[in-house]
């Protein structure tokens, strides 16, 4: 009785593919954080660059939708491109373009080229936010790999969660410009790393270009990738909706400080990284597809709580923010399980489906962050925002369950 447990259990949580020849977790970490590190980091500055090139904050603004295109639209680049012609020499094509980025916005003249050079950095800087994902996958499957995710996770969210304090930090001490000289110091760090410890994982590298076509092409007719894909982005990076809107909500309506909201906007992260934290002790002990029923059902939860509240007139900041943390635990738990098992339908083009999974994710949370600021009242938008976003994933899911696997 016990052996045929452990051989179920072995079965379900097959070993690493390649156990001599992995890339340590935290490496992941640091090339995976990198892109979105440098997009947060940069925020706090966005007033000092103004003024230094005299432009309006609208213009500084550019600075950041730039990098936001940047990193959506690279990341369908690197993922068919690593799986042809392997993932370390593609990282460090990436990382070195994230330096020249960083280094052009260090010494930029102009407001144009800072935002050009911001297109560049992000351009780089995605390359880990694809590739990272991709190797784990290259060495793990099944709940192994869900697990490997959500510990990533764990550690990639202490990246944004520090950039913005780092960022302002540095402004304090010698001007927005000492960001861009931190981050290409960042960058050379982490071309050294990848160099001396980063192994090639991908079991992809020697297949020709037209084998590489052929199951890209696969991938995008998989209803059940698809399904995986937008119910995972739906489920989680509509959050972006309230980070828009946080100012106006908390600062406006609920009267709180700048100071004090920048701190409730940092507690997101602990909800998230408990979501993290479940997923990862309990993936070897439940199914993924209930894994995903629970995370959607104790956001659809927050949020219509939240609705409750504020129909009733008793909304305070902390229960905003408590509504929130419980959202963004739910969408800690649907976001390492989505993703293993979008990047698990064909494992064969693993770096491609982690570079549309992130293109998805960034499209979503820009649309999120868009009609966040559509209407008068910051707080219903995004309420409609979320319900509306968690409905389409339990419905995409849903899709993805009910096909049958391609891979």
């Amino acid at each position: 009785m016990t052996k045929t447990a452990d051989r179920k259990f072995k079965a379900k949580c097959p070993a690493p593919s390649n156990p001599l020849n992995q890339a340590p977790l935290w490496l992941l970490a640091l090339i995976t954080f990198s892109g979105t590190v440098a997009m947060h980091m940069f925020v706090p500055a966005l007033p000092a660059a103004a003024h230094d090139f005299q432009v309006s904050p609208g213009h500084v603004q550019l600075t950041l939708s730039a990098y936001i295109i940047g990193l959506a639209l690279g990341q369908l680049f690197y993922g068919p491109v690593s799986d042809r012609f392997g993932r370390k020499k593609v990282l460090q094509c990436g990382v070195m373009l994230f330096i020249l980025g960083s280094v052009g916005a260090w010494i930029a003249s102009s407001i144009q080229m800072l935002i050009a050079a911001r297109l560049v950095q992000a351009l780089g800087g995605c390359s880990g936010l694809v590739l990272g994902k991709a190797i784990i996958l290259d060495n793990f499957k099944g709940a192994r790999a869900t697990q490997r995710l959500a510990l990533l996770s764990l550690i990639v969210m202490i990246g944004p969660g520090l950039a913005p304090l780092i960022g302002m930090t540095l402004v304090k001490l010698d001007g927005w410009r000492s960001i861009f000289a931190f981050l290409s110091l960042f960058g050379i760090s982490s071309l050294i790393l990848i160099w001396r410890m980063l192994p090639e994982s991908s079991i992809s590298q020697r297949q020709s270009a037209q084998t590489v076509i052929f199951n890209y092409a696969t991938l995008l007719k998989s209803p059940r990738f698809w399904g995986f894909s937008l119910g995972g982005s739906l489920a989680t990076t509509p959050l972006y909706a309230y980070i828009v809107a946080a100012p106006f909500i908390f600062i406006r309506d609920l009267h709180t400080s700048e100071s004090e909201m920048a701190l409730f906007l940092a507690l997101n992260i602990f909800g998230a990284w408990i979501g993290n934290i479940l997923v990862s002790r309990w993936i070897f002990r439940v199914t993924a597809k209930r894994l995903l029923q629970w995370g959607i059902g104790i956001s659809f939860i927050a949020v219509i709580a939240l609705c409750v509240y504020s129909l009733l007139g008793g909304l305070s900041k902390y229960t905003l923010v408590g509504m929130m943390m419980i959202f963004t635990l739910g969408a800690g738990i649907v976001s390492p399980v989505a993703m293993s098992e979008a990047l698990s339908v064909n494992p064969k083009v693993a770096g491609s489906s982690s570079g549309i999974y992130g293109f998805l994710q960034m499209s979503v949370g820009a649309l999120a962050s868009y009609s966040a600021t559509l209407g008068e009242k910051p707080l219903v938008m995004v309420v409609i925002v979320l319900l509306t976003c968690l409905l389409l994933a339990q419905l995409c899911l849903c899709m993805a369950y009910r096909t049958k696997s391609s891979a």
